[in-house]
């Protein structure tokens, strides 16, 4: 019986959803485009399906193996705000010359690290502080415009909180309806949690970073959510993570990365990268790099490190990043 009442039940609840989206276009962060677009496919796939239900344990079972994120790729993701050319690559072209670019340096990648794949990513700062530590909001309709063309060229979307004055797990809850999109994953960057940005480096707390994660898994949890999400916490300095050796990991359905952030030389580059690396509590590792634009005032990479060097770091990033 409850194979045949689940698809009316979604078929209402949807039809409910599209008409209120239809009614007023407003700034909803219900993914809405994704259903109306698969929502066919999903029928399908629905009626393809046995006429019994799980069981609990069959559930439970299904979640066991859900396949880890990293286990045959790495990812490559282009950093910035898409209505920023300052604040990195991703605002200097629009999504089919970024994903061209991005095409080029993922063959790169895929000549040096062996029998892994590379799947690409836009990393987006979804909200950007403010001089006093308040937050600017990237508006919905342009973010979902590169959700949308991510899910049409196989690609993962990463969305990051600069946190700014407010609480970081306040700041975590608005980005989490998006990760009813497929390919949507959280990030927040402690050195913004500052009302004195550019002149204070901010940090966030272990227990505020576990619990952000026990958000997210209960998240996935409560809307049954598909595959496994990631959390990138990024650090370049020590105060960044206070009590670093407490962050724990394995949390159900929530990968958390340490990404080494900061610009400069190689040798301060690999020395960042060496101080996370110590955090083995944390063992997924990422890596930021950062292009010269030539930008008065902005930090980057001289030289950049090439995709064989960054591929020599020990132990070996699984989430590149290009601002």
């Amino acid at each position: 019986m409850t194979r045949f009442l689940k698809p009316c039940f979604v078929f209402c609840i949807s039809f409910f959803l599209l008409g209120a989206v239809s009614g007023s276009r407003t700034a909803s962060n219900f993914p809405y485009l994704y259903f109306t677009t698969y929502y066919r496919e999903w029928l399908l796939q629905e009626a393809a399906k046995p006429y019994w239900a799980a069981t609990e344990l069959e559930s439970l079972e299904q979640r066991q193996t859900v396949q880890p994120i990293f286990l045959n790729n790495d990812i490559l993701a282009f950093y910035g705000h898409p209505l920023s050319p300052n604040m990195g690559i991703l605002g200097r072209y629009d999504p089919a010359e970024l994903n061209t670019i991005l095409n080029t340096l993922a063959a790169e990648y895929d000549e040096v690290n062996g029998r892994r794949g590379v799947r690409k990513a836009f990393y987006i700062i979804y909200g950007t502080v403010q001089p006093r530590g308040e937050i600017g909001y990237i508006p919905d309709e342009v973010l979902q415009s590169y959700i949308r063309f991510a899910l049409e060229n196989d690609m993962l979307i990463f969305i990051d909180h600069q946190i700014g004055r407010y609480d970081p797990l306040d700041s975590l809850k608005m980005m989490l309806p998006y990760l009813q999109y497929p390919n949507v994953h959280l990030a927040l960057d402690p050195e913004w949690r500052t009302d004195r940005p550019m002149r204070l480096i901010g940090n966030m707390g272990a227990e505020e970073i576990n619990e952000a994660q026990k958000i997210m898994s209960e998240y996935i949890a409560k809307y049954r959510l598909s595959g496994e999400r990631m959390l990138v916490i990024h650090q370049f300095h020590h105060s960044m993570i206070q009590d670093r050796k407490d962050v724990r990991t394995g949390y159900d359905r929530v990968t958390l990365v340490h990404c080494a952030d900061g610009f400069g030389s190689p040798e301060l580059k690999r020395s960042t990268y060496a101080y996370n690396a110590q955090a083995k509590n944390i063992p997924v590792k990422g890596f930021k790099l950062f292009y010269n634009f030539k930008i008065p005032g902005a930090g980057y990479d001289d030289p950049l490190l090439s995709p064989a060097e960054v591929n020599e770091l020990n132990p070996r990033p699984s989430l590149i990043m290009y601002q």
